[in-house]
């Protein structure tokens, strides 16, 4: 805040100075070109810094504002994108207008010089074109858990030209983990390949598994009912209330699927061995977690009943 009452008060007292450098100009008479005098150049140069320190400081008291207005994390950095570019077009404009009596031309100037250089900018633009989907489709938002271009990581930060990520697995770790590591994506690249998105706001959940490998002497009806009671204690009503939603965003769609409420096991027979598969919804964010803390339940369940439960010879599982 106090940034932007400084810039606005510079941007007045600039105003001032070049309002009095122009009333001033036949003390400073002599044509430097394009017929305006030394006085003239100095009061547009005085206005010209008067719009730039205006438009930061409008821009600082309007983001602050705007950042008490929402508690939301990822509104607000929307609203400062947003910002930031209407800001920087106003800003070139009234700079324009200051410094040249002749800006509509200097505007179509731009323009068709930017056609010259169109070519040498064909990333950056559909970069820019790229930022324009993401704030108006949103396939992502700052602080989704994605993978884009084979890049996988959580968005920390959506600019104009790049996304950043903050690294997940990545060769240096697994089992999605973060890494420490930050990754910039042009934005371009969500106009040409799929983007994965596994914490979207509307469903911020994903299915995930949880494997035991067992002997073919095992009870699969106890062992299964076990690995069923230890989900259901852990993640209890939160996956049926996740469900819920999940059949509700289905009903929207012509897809019909099956979806069990609560915690489900899958029985697959393997050569030697059968593999018992727990399969339950669970925040993206939290996946490791809660597949450890129902790995450590379930093999504990299982080793307080021997008589019922065996592991395949070796242990191999």
């Amino acid at each position: 805040m106090q940034r932007g009452y400084a810039a606005l008060c510079l941007a007045v007292g600039c105003a001032i100075a070049g309002s009095l450098a122009l009333d001033a100009g036949g003390a400073l008479a002599g044509a430097i070109g394009y017929g305006y005098t030394y006085g003239e150049l100095i009061g547009r140069a005085f206005l010209a810094c008067a719009v730039g320190c205006g438009c930061y400081g409008a821009y600082v008291l309007v983001g602050s504002f705007l950042a008490h207005r929402t508690a939301d994390k990822v509104e607000r950095h929307k609203l400062r994108s947003i910002l930031r570019l209407a800001t920087a077009v106003v800003g070139t404009i009234a700079v324009l207008g200051v410094v040249t009596d002749r800006w509509v031309p200097a505007l179509v100037s731009l323009g068709v010089a930017g056609f010259a250089v169109t070519f040498a900018l064909q990333q950056p633009l559909l970069s820019l074109f790229g930022w324009v989907y993401i704030m108006a489709k949103e396939p992502y938002q700052v602080g989704d858990r994605v993978a884009i271009d084979d890049e996988m990581g959580d968005v920390i930060d959506v600019d104009f030209l790049v996304t950043t990520l903050w690294e997940i697995d990545g060769g240096l770790v697994t089992s999605n983990q973060p890494s420490g590591r930050h990754i910039t994506v042009p934005n371009s690249v969500v106009l040409s390949t799929g983007v994965t998105n596994f914490s979207r706001e509307s469903f911020p959940y994903v299915w995930n598994e949880v494997s035991v490998q067992v002997a073919y002497e095992t009870d699969l009806d106890f062992a299964s009912g076990e690995m069923r009671a230890v989900a259901e204690e852990l993640l209890g009503e939160q996956m049926a209330r996740a469900v819920a939603d999940y059949r509700e965003q289905l009903a929207e769609t012509p897809v019909e699927l099956e979806v069990n409420e609560r915690p489900s096991v899958n029985v697959d027979p393997e050569g030697t061995f059968v593999t018992l598969r727990l399969r339950y919804l669970v925040p993206p964010k939290r996946g490791r977690r809660t597949k450890n803390e129902l790995y450590r339940r379930i093999i504990a369940r299982f080793n307080e009943n021997p008589e019922r439960v065996a592991f395949p010879v070796g242990r191999n599982r």
